[in-house]
């Protein structure tokens, strides 16, 4: 029985997401996806025109993912400081359920591919740091935090911890998880 539309395409990008699970770092090749999949090159090629468009499919999906529950949280709580407390673990507990996609986060994976995916994931951690900066305002205009904090600097400072956790969880073989000391590290991070 031949699969619906869209099946094929998401069964390449789950198998991709899995081989980027092992710990170990191994190039991902057309070839091993193919195979592991149990169809041809050409038939990977019908479905994404490069292994570029393979982790541009990986990053769309942490993209929605993402944005789409910030976006929930952001829309459904008013106080500043329970959205950081909301979206600080939302990014870190993404990463520990998705291990292979950390991998992605942290640009690992995209060393020797187009440097275009190298951008975007800079740019999904840029907008990751604005919501960030947005909710630091919020909270120090809702005096739930000091209202001479920096925003830009402190929303910074967040950013890179969680970028650093993902870090450590892939640099660690999937073992040092990134929620790990999360609730005191957070009432640093948060409340200073």
């Amino acid at each position: 029985m031949a699969a619906k539309p869209g099946e094929r395409k998401l069964q390449i990008l789950q198998n991709l997401a899995e081989m980027l699970q092992k710990p170990q770092g191994e190039k991902i090749t057309t070839a091993s996806l193919a195979a592991r999949i149990g169809v041809s090159e050409a038939a990977l090629y019908r479905h994404f025109a490069s292994k570029a468009q393979m982790f541009e499919g990986l990053i769309e999906f942490i993209e929605q993912t993402l944005f789409g529950m910030i976006t929930k949280i952001t829309s459904e709580e008013n106080n500043g400081v329970k959205q950081l407390e909301a979206v600080l673990p939302l990014l870190l507990g993404f990463a520990q359920k998705n291990p292979g996609m950390t991998r992605v986060l942290i640009g690992e994976v995209l060393v020797n591919e187009d440097s275009r995916l190298q951008a975007r994931i800079n740019q999904l951690h840029d907008r990751l740091e604005a919501t960030l900066k947005q909710s630091l305002r919020l909270a120090a205009n809702q005096q739930e935090i000091p209202t001479e904090i920096d925003a830009a600097a402190q929303a910074n400072l967040m950013m890179s911890f969680v970028v650093g956790r993902w870090h450590q969880f892939a640099k660690s073989g999937f073992k040092r998880e990134p929620m790990e000391f999360w609730p005191a590290q957070g009432r640093a991070l948060i409340k200073g």
